[in-house]
């Protein structure tokens, strides 16, 4: 965990700079936005906690501008409501109070980090899949790491990275899904000042930031192929080239790859390169979906049960009878992530002693998926009603202006996919920066917005109560279950053409 604070170490500021290091932080400091900014460029950090005392929508405005995708969390006493809410509105993602909680700071750290102690599970087949992971994890070969979205493959890839020699070095993520080629090749091997429009700066790639350590790269099978041409000779001369660079930069990085595609299909249809297939492919790690290790329904479904009560500020209650069993009687399309959300939404509806049956709100299976058997007497939820026809959603929309077709699309979408930017984006068929825009301008008309997973603050929530509120770690994308054809359907008739702005 790299984590960058802003502002002079003496003090409160000082005192939290001691609680996440003893947590195993990496820290490094800078005495106001501009000077971390240059460090964000060359170094990359995991976390900025940032004074209030500085201009963090500044720093927020110039991270977007410079594509940097960190995390900040702003940091000041109580009284400072005023300036916590303006950080908050700029985009921080979350406020902590000072004087610092050493258990609200370790909160912070394993919700960026994104797990907690690491791979939860109670099921042998898992517990030999780790065993494997561990005693590869000693080595330096590349480890090609496949499942299903949302059965933990990063959570392994960590797993990997922190048994390893270069534990103590840095772990960087990339998930090659989520930017354009363009981007992604800057984000993966760096550019320097003038080399396209827009790059205001030198600034080192995701490979340079990972060095002496481990690089994970996340869809790999999503990358474009001239990129992976690109990516096989870094794997061969241990070397990038900067985007408008003069020398290559050595670099010392083992790397781990990520996918829910069945790479050798790939290679077979062409897209995806052989060699580089068999470069990352040295030791390769299936993590089975959940349906396939119930052993780790239970266990897991305490883990979260316990992290969001202690998230949340809320009693913590042990499952009961009926409602694991309703649990076990799930498939679980959407693995580990899918488990994750219905229990937070289970810890915030519970009431009483127990998180009983009736607080099991599961998500509805895909259309012409079975249930497992059992899962009815489990008390599963009752089949969704058919979807209305696609010819009464469009005459539904006749005398409605465009405008508020659109805003009812994004938010419907954004509510559909748990507040997920990225994932809404990508099926209104928009860019991320549109749909910010977007969602700007209606909360801006007092309309409401979906929050961000991640943010750290439910609705109703406000920055007063920060302290109990410990960051949230994101929902993956890739749990989310697909839409059935009926809202399919509605979304696409109502669905302005082209991009809206």
């Amino acid at each position: 965990m790299r984590l960058l604070i802003i502002g002079a170490l003496d003090a409160e500021l000082g005192q939290a700079a001691r609680i996440a290091q003893a947590r195993g932080a990496r820290i490094a400091q800078a005495d106001g936005p501009a000077a971390a900014l240059v460090r964000l460029r060359g170094e990359g950090a995991d976390l900025v906690l940032c004074d209030l005392a500085h201009d963090i929508p500044w720093l927020i405005e110039r991270l977007a501008a410079e594509r940097i995708a960190c995390p900040v969390v702003a940091c000041g006493r109580d009284a400072d409501a005023a300036a916590a809410v303006r950080a908050i509105q700029a985009g921080a993602k979350e406020f902590l109070p000072l004087p610092p909680e050493a258990e609200l700071i370790a909160a912070m750290l394993q919700a960026v980090a994104g797990e907690d102690d690491g791979p939860v599970t109670r099921d042998p087949v898992m517990g030999a899949l780790l065993a494997r992971a561990e005693a590869l994890a000693r080595a330096e070969a590349s480890v090609l790491v496949t499942g299903e979205s949302g059965t933990g493959k990063e959570v392994m890839a960590r797993f990997i990275h922190a048994r390893s020699r270069r534990g103590r070095g840095p772990f960087v993520a990339l998930n090659c899904a989520a930017l354009p080629e363009s981007l992604l090749e800057s984000e993966l091997f760096g550019h320097e000042k003038g080399a396209f429009s827009g790059a205001a700066a030198s600034r080192k790639g995701k490979f340079e930031q990972a060095d002496g350590g481990t690089l994970l790269l996340d869809e790999i099978g999503e990358m474009d192929p001239r990129l992976q041409a690109k990516l096989l000779r870094v794997i061969q001369e241990r070397e990038v080239d900067r985007l408008g660079g003069t020398a290559p930069v050595k670099v010392d990085v083992r790397l781990l790859a990520a996918t829910n595609r069945d790479l050798a299909a790939e290679v077979r249809a062409g897209r995806f390169r052989e060699d580089l297939y068999f470069r990352l492919n040295v030791v390769a790690l299936h993590i089975p979906p959940l349906r396939e290790r119930p052993g780790d329904v239970a266990a897991l479904a305490a883990h979260f049960a316990r992290r969001f009560a202690a998230a949340n500020g809320l009693p913590l209650r042990s499952l009961s009878p009926a409602a694991e069993a309703r649990l076990l009687a799930h498939p679980w399309p959407g693995n580990v992530r899918e488990l994750e959300n219905t229990l937070h939404r289970a810890v915030l509806l519970a009431d009483g002693a127990w998180i009983g049956p009736e607080a099991i709100e599961l998500t509805p299976l895909p259309p012409g998926r079975a249930a497992e058997p059992g899962q009815a007497a489990a008390g599963a939820a009752p089949a969704a009603p058919p979807a209305a026809s696609p010819v009464g959603a469009v005459s539904a929309l006749v005398g409605r202006r465009m405008q508020e077709v659109e805003r009812d699309l994004i938010i419907e979408t954004l509510t559909h996919c748990l507040g997920n930017r990225t994932r809404a984006a990508e099926i209104l068929g928009i860019s991320i920066r549109t749909l910010r825009n977007k969602l700007h301008e209606y909360r801006a008309q007092g309309a409401p917005v979906p929050v961000a997973p991640g943010t750290g603050l439910l609705p109703g929530v406000g920055v007063g109560q920060g302290r109990h509120a410990a960051p949230q770690s994101g929902w993956d994308p890739g749990a989310l279950r697909p839409l059935d054809p009926g809202t399919e359907a509605r979304l696409q008739a109502a669905r302005p053409s082209g991009d809206p702005v």
